[in-house]
C-alpha cells in the first residue's frame, strides 16, 4: 500500500518487530476521521511504549493522505487503498454507504488480537487499541 509520504507499507515490514494498530477510517478531513487521527496522534507515544506502530488507511489518495497527515501533524504513516482491496481482505464493510471505522490490533506474530468498530465513535478506536496492547504486554510478561 503506498502511503502519503510515497513509501510502501506492508505488514510484513512489522512482522517479529513490533504490534500493529490499523485504523480504516472513512475520508480524510471529515470531522469524525479528524478526531480520530488526532486521538491516534497524541496517544502516540504511549502506543509506541507499547511496542506498537499505527497506520492509518483510507480510499484517499496519497496526495490527499499527505495534506491531512501534514496539516493534523501525524507521526504515523496513511495510506491509500484506493481500490478497497486492503479493506475488503481485513472484512472491513461500509454501512449506508460510507466505508466502515475499524481499528484492528495485531501482535508480532501478524496475528489479530482485537478488533474494534464504530462509526459513531471514532476517538474510542485509540482507548480500545491501548486496552488490547496492555493486555498483550501483560500477556507477554506470563509467558
Amino acid at each position: 500500500m503506498l502511503s502519503g509520504r510515497g513509501e510502501y507499507v506492508s505488514l510484513d515490514d512489522f512482522l517479529g518487530k513490533r504490534s500493529l494498530v490499523v485504523y480504516f477510517y472513512p475520508k480524510d478531513y471529515t470531522a469524525g476521521c479528524v478526531r480520530e487521527a488526532v486521538s491516534f496522534r497524541d496517544a502516540y507515544s504511549t502506543l509506541v511504549a507499547l511496542g506498537a506502530e499505527v497506520v492509518g488507511i483510507s480510499r484517499d489518495p496519497p496526495s490527499s493522505h499527505e495534506r491531512f497527515a501534514r496539516d493534523e501533524r501525524l507521526q504515523f504513516p496513511l495510506v491509500s487503498d484506493t481500490d478497497g482491496s486492503v479493506r475488503k481482505a481485513y472484512g472491513v464493510k461500509s454501512t449506508f454507504g460510507i466505508s466502515g471505522r475499524v481499528t484492528f490490533v495485531i501482535d508480532k506474530q501478524g496475528i489479530i488480537r482485537h478488533v474494534y468498530s464504530s462509526q459513531v465513535h471514532p476517538s474510542k478506536h485509540v482507548e480500545e487499541a491501548v486496552r488490547a496492547l496492555n493486555r498483550l504486554v501483560e500477556s507477554a510478561k506470563t509467558d
